[in-house]
């Protein structure tokens, strides 16, 4: 339905100022838009990739650890990255601090740019691919590794001409996701003063306020994303990619020697030291600091606020995706399967251009509750829009396919035999699906719910447009902090979202882990 209404509204015309974005400002948003694509595609396939075929085909020192701990810059949203990076190569910075103490001459870094931008957005996103060409490489058949061995090709060769071709599905897919985020990106792009669509959309929406040219902007970035879609697609289905299923073993792991291991040990926890380790050690001291000013009852407030909002997101997100996937099951009508896929679309789209196509329809349907309701001399002021109403279908549309995956994988693995013959002796489905099949589909419905939770915890675009003005929650807080040059402020929000997110992160690589 966004799209729809984003597609409609656009008959109505651009705004008054849509041919000075078109002249001045356009060519700027699809420039750094294809940059920050094409150099965060580079950086996070070199550290995901890397870091995902090292863990599972060498056993080092501390290699058990850093497999989970690879996954752990997933639980800090790209934008809370961007801050602390931006304190720790600031002048009077962590960096100039150290430098001042060892009686070095400090040589600033600037990384506010989109350079900096590209450099952020990659080592907080590149676990997408590490987690995706992980999982490829653990599965993947050991007897290829051991015919290349056999035919006398080395280690690196194997690598490149077997392993990388093969992985190649798994990659796109964490790379696409990558991409989609780069795109979703606000908080970090506003920050370091780059001009994308997304900072496009906010800027004519808030500050020229012309919804009509946001509009226009939420288009272009649609036709982006599903090109993106497609591209992806068309390039996999190309080429074949089959691995026989017999004889399959999980990948022996060699041990390297000597330095082979320390250099091994230093590119697989160099991703995590970017990524994390100086992040956290940036926010932390920050937090030491502003403690006192910053922790008070209007943060516990805000901080319960975005718990409760997160919760009943995930619940509801969970609860539609269980719709969708067990009644195209139950249905007879062999379409309905294809059909309730259209509803996962969601998170291929930015939380942005979901925000405007949910406001334009909703303010539409506000105006004509007012007008009939006034007929009755009721002021009723806006009812949906600017509600929590609002902000939970909102989430609901962008996260659905969070929620969708891990319970359609779950319940592909129960044998129909087992509800059919529950129906054979006369049981319906709701109560088949009550007591036989949701306690063995329990797992994926969990891991749907905290996955959701977490990344409506982080989510920043969407609930930045959509929220009721009395509410507030930790990603915003962090955002207006970080707005108002308050950046060492930001630090105690944002550790928040950080470790309430690490818990379903070391849930990932659980499941992840093969015993």
């Amino acid at each position: 339905m966004p799209i729809i209404f984003i597609g409609v509204e656009l008959f109505s015309g651009p705004g008054e100022t849509w041919g000075h974005i078109v002249e001045y400002l356009l060519p700027d948003y699809i420039l750094n838009s294809l940059y920050l694509v094409f150099f965060c595609s580079i950086l996070v396939l070199v550290f995901g990739v890397s870091s995902a075929w090292f863990v599972s085909r060498f056993d080092f020192m501390f290699r058990k650890q850093m497999e989970w701990l690879l996954i752990l810059p997933l639980a800090i949203p790209s934008y809370i990255v961007g801050y602390a990076y931006a304190g720790i190569f600031d002048y009077g910075g962590s960096m100039a601090l150290i430098f001042r103490q060892l009686g070095l001459e400090f040589i600033r870094i600037d990384i506010m740019n989109r350079a900096g931008l590209a450099f952020v957005l990659s080592i907080s996103l590149f676990p997408y691919v590490y987690v995706s060409a992980r999982a490829f490489f653990l599965n993947q058949a050991n007897n290829l590794l051991e015919a290349s061995k056999m035919l006398g090709v080395s280690e690196l060769k194997t690598f490149f001409k077997l392993m990388l071709p093969l992985a190649r599905p798994a990659i796109v897919a964490g790379l696409v996701l990558v991409l989609m985020e780069v795109l979703n990106d606000y908080g970090a792009a506003k920050y370091y003063g780059v001009n994308t669509f997304t900072t496009g959309i906010f800027r004519s929406w808030f500050s020229l306020e012309e919804p009509q040219t946001a509009v226009y902007l939420s288009a272009l970035l649609i036709i982006f994303i599903f090109a993106l879609i497609l591209f992806e697609k068309w390039q996999v289905r190309k080429i074949k990619f089959t691995s026989s299923k017999t004889n399959n073993t999980q990948i022996q792991r060699k041990e390297p020697r000597g330095g082979l291991q320390w250099l091994i040990f230093s590119i697989v926890f160099l991703p995590i030291l970017l990524g994390f380790l100086l992040p956290v050690a940036q926010l932390l001291y920050w937090a030491v600091i502003t403690a006192s000013t910053v922790f008070d009852m209007e943060f516990i407030i805000i901080s319960l606020q975005s718990f409760a909002i997160a919760i009943a997101s995930s619940l509801i997100t969970v609860f539609f995706a269980l719709l969708l996937i067990y009644f195209s099951k139950w249905s007879t009508l062999s379409s309905i399967k294809n059909i309730s896929r259209i509803g996962v679309l969601g998170y291929a789209i930015p939380g942005a251009v979901i925000a405007i196509g949910i406001m334009i329809p909703t303010l539409a349907l506000d105006k004509w509750l007012i007008t009939m309701l006034g007929k009755f001399g009721i002021d009723s002021g806006l009812i949906i829009n600017g509600t929590l109403l609002a902000l939970l279908y909102a989430y609901a549309v962008r996260f659905l396919a969070v929620a969708y995956n891990p319970i359609d994988s779950t319940a592909l693995k129960v044998d129909n035999s087992i509800p059919d013959s529950s129906k054979v002796l006369g049981v319906g489905n709701l109560k088949t699906f009550f007591k036989i099949e949701f306690p063995l589909i329990k797992t994926g419905v969990f891991s749907a719910v905290i996955l959701v939770f977490i990344d409506v915890m982080k989510e920043l675009p969407l609930t930045l447009i959509l929220k009721p003005y009395h509410i507030d929650t930790l990603a915003v807080k962090a955002f207006e902090y970080a707005s108002d040059e308050m950046v060492m402020e930001a630090s105690i929000p944002s550790l928040f979202i950080i470790f309430t997110a690490m818990i379903p992160v070391i849930f990932l690589n659980k499941l992840l882990i093969k015993k």
